[in-house]
């Protein structure tokens, strides 16, 4: 594919890929790094590889962004979780700036319009619930919900059956709600 076309298609999936990469980040890491940060350098990277891109669908492009965006703040967070460089040692600073700000648009995919509707609070509650799960749950939302791939897909990522997915994710989406509920959310 030709950078323009990788550029129309990171356009689209601006706003998803920002909510996947606040809710996959954690709160270590967003504390330390800036989402807006990550999701410039997933689109430059994305962008300088663009020749190497076969598109089949706008759900493969978008699947295959997800991953790159994943293993992007798989990098980082071993990156900052070096010793020296511990996140858990640091203090958060509360960005109310434009990160914040940024929050809740990509994040339709995984909440009701009530949430959304609740704005930058919203957000806020949606990632503190997010940063409750454990990884696998957080991992199997985003890739369901924010990513759209599907339980054959996640399947084969993560060498499980389907059935066993949708129960995954069934299980995940329970102990969200309840997290979202126990921050005054009900969805």
């Amino acid at each position: 594919m030709d950078q323009d076309q990788v550029a129309r298609l990171l356009e689209t999936n601006l706003d998803g890929l920002r909510a996947f990469l606040r809710v996959r980040a954690g709160a270590a890491l967003r504390a330390k790094l800036g989402h807006s940060d990550l999701v410039q350098t997933v689109c430059r990277e994305v962008l300088e590889n663009a020749e190497a891109i076969e598109f089949r669908s706008d759900a493969a492009f978008r699947g295959w962004l997800y991953t790159a965006a994943l293993r992007k703040l798989i990098e980082k967070q071993r990156h900052f979780g070096a010793e020296k460089r511990n996140m858990g040692r640091e203090f958060a600073v509360d960005a109310e700036g434009a990160e914040q700000q940024a929050a809740p648009q990509g994040y339709a995919a995984a909440v009701t319009p009530s949430v959304m509707a609740m704005g930058r609070e919203g957000a806020r509650k949606l990632e503190e619930a997010f940063d409750a799960l454990d990884e696998e749950q957080r991992e199997i939302i985003t890739l369901a919900r924010f990513a759209g791939l599907s339980h054959a897909e996640i399947a084969a990522l993560q060498n499980k059956t389907e059935e066993a997915c949708r129960q995954a994710l069934r299980r995940a989406l329970i102990r969200l709600s309840a997290e979202l509920s126990a921050r005054g959310i009900e969805i």
